[in-house]
């Protein structure tokens, strides 16, 4: 499986919790945020969150209402039905269904329900019990590095790699939410140089804007990009680093203006447009003579002189050689044509055609 194929240009949205637990809220978020990704013509993957909530948190702990984590994850359980229902609603809208298992028999979770992509989150980078499974699914990865060290990445780089299983690595610092400064956006160009072979993604909690980011990491080298999402409604409030349906759409138009601006992949040399060779043309010195001079005498550097405009067909700075033989009279300030000279110029009828085509 090619993993550019996979990865590239992939935008994941980032449902999470958001549901509350409530299946008509999910489906919600799944419609809405569908129709942004279809009016942006994009390739993008809504993501859920699996966990097997009774064995996740201790017996004891469950109704323990001063760790967060704990009381936000019992507050917004779902059955497994009810999250099949949002994995249809997510294949059907047209986005790619994903999910971030947390553990064990969420893994076999997404099995069951055909899940794309699988995500490991920060937290779980070197829980090899979840990544063992995770690999036995035999899925394209991503993982978020956010608090990780670079032991951690390698080897969960080779992991992957020595059961060629197409890996993603999404930089991300794991602060929620991240103030700009916080970004640490060199961190792609680093991800590039240690990991060729993986696509290298951006995985963003920052609240301030939603264009600066996605820009300047598109031009860093990212090529999947993350967000989490959310809609007001429910008298819910949402959470500073969620995005709203309008602010996602700003996000999809910040990197396709990205992906214009910066043209060509890095690997290439790109190709000018027209319009910009014939401006360049426009400004190319074309060869004159200073002299009256007659045909059979061979050009040297006193016989010509340079000057704007290049005419069509004449020769420029570009192509005059000294030595040239002339064909014909050539009268002083006139320009020297390439039917003027005995040239290989003239005799290769693509080169001859451009010099026609150029100029005034």
């Amino acid at each position: 499986m090619n993993a550019k194929h996979v990865f590239e240009d992939l935008f994941v949205l980032e449902l999470a919790n958001n549901h509350w637990g409530r299946l008509e809220r999910g489906l919600k978020i799944i419609t809405d945020f569908s129709r942004i990704v279809r009016f942006n013509n994009v390739r993008a993957a809504i993501k859920l969150q699996f966990r097997d909530v009774d064995a996740f948190i201790h017996k004891d702990h469950r109704n323990n209402q001063d760790v967060r984590y704990i009381k936000k994850t019992m507050d917004t359980r779902l059955s497994r039905k009810d999250y099949g229902v949002l994995v249809d609603a997510i294949r059907k809208s047209g986005c790619i269904p994903m999910a971030t298992p947390f553990d064990e028999k969420s893994v076999e979770q997404c099995v069951e329900q055909d899940i794309g992509i699988i995500k490991i989150a920060s937290s779980d980078i070197n829980d090899w019990v979840l990544i063992e499974k995770i690999a036995a699914a035999r899925r394209p990865v991503i993982v978020s590095t956010g608090g990780s060290s670079l032991k951690n990445i390698d080897d969960l780089v080779k992991f992957f790699a020595n059961r060629n299983i197409p890996l993603a690595i999404n930089h991300c610092v794991s602060l929620y939410p991240s103030e700009d400064h916080e970004l640490e956006l060199n961190q792609i160009d680093f991800l590039k140089v240690r990991y060729p072979n993986n696509v290298i993604g951006f995985s963003t909690h920052e609240y301030h804007d939603w264009h600066t980011s996605v820009t300047i990491a598109y031009a860093k080298g990212a090529r999947t990009f993350e967000r989490h999402i959310d809609i007001e409604a429910d008298g819910i409030e949402v959470s500073k680093y969620c995005s709203l349906p309008h602010q996602i759409d700003e996000w999809f138009k910040a990197h396709r203006k990205a992906v214009a601006m910066c043209g060509a992949p890095g690997t290439q040399k790109r190709i000018p447009p027209k319009r910009e060779i014939q401006y360049l043309d426009s400004l190319v010195r074309g060869v004159y003579a200073k002299k009256n001079l007659l045909a059979g005498h061979a050009l040297t550097e006193a016989d010509v002189y340079l000057a704007i405009p290049l005419l069509k067909g004449q020769i420029s700075c570009r192509e005059l050689m000294r030595g040239e033989v002339l064909l014909r009279d050539v009268a002083a300030d006139q320009p020297i044509l390439i039917d003027d000279i005995d040239s290989p110029y003239a005799e290769n009828p693509e080169l001859k055609a451009l010099i026609y085509g150029r100029g005034i």
